[in-house]
């Protein structure tokens, strides 16, 4: 009996092509290593250059400036400017930008679950860990795995 060839893992995705997926677009705005940080940075309040550059502990001057560049073009940080000469601007979340607050909570919670040392966000009433659910805006109730579609992301 000859052998069967294995479906590649695109097989198992949806026809839609990869490249227009939501998660891809997703990705390609935010998916690199500092943009986030960046971002959760953004969340607490609008920042200078100079400021960003402290509480993303790492990131050199350069890749910044991309990252903000970046999210710019992705209409997800405005750069106000306060100074004409030289240059400089004020960096702030858009409506879109504070938008991905809630995925930046669900990545540290995984985060915090998967990694040693590390704590999951908790609930400043009771201190138990939260946990993410999904939510129907329509029926004004949580939706359980089992009644909502089948999340396809590629």
């Amino acid at each position: 009996m000859a052998d069967q060839p294995v479906p590649d893992s695109q097989a198992a995705f949806d026809a839609e092509d990869a490249s227009t997926s939501a998660l891809a677009d997703a990705l390609a705005a935010v998916g690199d290593r500092w943009t986030l940080l960046v971002v959760a940075a953004l969340l607490e309040r609008p920042r200078r250059f100079g400021e960003l550059q402290e509480d993303v502990h790492g990131i050199a001057p350069n890749v910044l400036s991309q990252r903000l560049r970046q999210l710019e073009r992705s209409a997800l940080v405005v750069a106000q400017p306060y100074s004409e000469r030289p240059p400089r601007f004020v960096y702030e979340l858009s409506a879109a930008g504070r938008e991905l607050a809630g995925a930046l909570r669900l990545l540290a919670g995984w985060g915090a679950r998967n990694a040693e040392g590390a704590t999951a966000p908790r609930h400043a009433a009771c201190g138990t860990p939260m946990e993410a659910r999904l939510w129907c805006p329509t029926c004004e109730r949580p939706v359980s795995d089992d009644e909502g579609e089948e999340l396809h992301f590629a």
